[in-house]
């Protein structure tokens, strides 16, 4: 089953983070990756840019709107995501408890439902 960890945690301000310690979380993130992938789990890995690159689009008026920045005021933002495939639950959490953002953010393990490859629809769960 494909689950997505989805990394939140506050934004630092520029310099806010010493040199050392962003070199340090890179080098813990990149030996979290290689964990997932010489595991077979790792389907995709995401860092995302900071949310002040964010645009977001909207229709819920029925018309376009498009809006610089995220659509809601958080603490945390989204930072990144990664998708596993591992048997259950239990395992997908286990996975988010040995990702490095655990230690200064939250890691949000939610199932996949559907996923889309290459073009093609599978669904993905208890039902699939």
């Amino acid at each position: 089953m494909r689950y997505a960890l989805l990394l939140h945690n506050p934004e630092p301000a520029p310099g806010e983070i010493p040199a050392e310690g962003l070199a340090e979380m890179e080098r813990l993130f990149a030996e979290y990756a290689d964990a997932l992938v010489h595991a077979g789990v790792l389907v995709a890995g995401e860092v995302l840019q900071f949310s002040d690159a964010t645009t977001t689009v909207t229709r819920r008026t029925g018309t376009t709107q498009v809006q610089d920045g995220p659509f809601a005021e958080t603490k945390e933002a989204l930072a990144g995501v990664f998708i596993i495939e591992v048997p259950d639950g239990d395992a997908a959490i286990a996975w988010a408890e040995k990702c490095p953002g655990a230690t200064y953010g939250s890691v949000e393990v939610r199932p996949v439902a559907t996923s889309i490859v290459d073009g093609a629809w599978t669904a993905s769960g208890p039902a699939a």
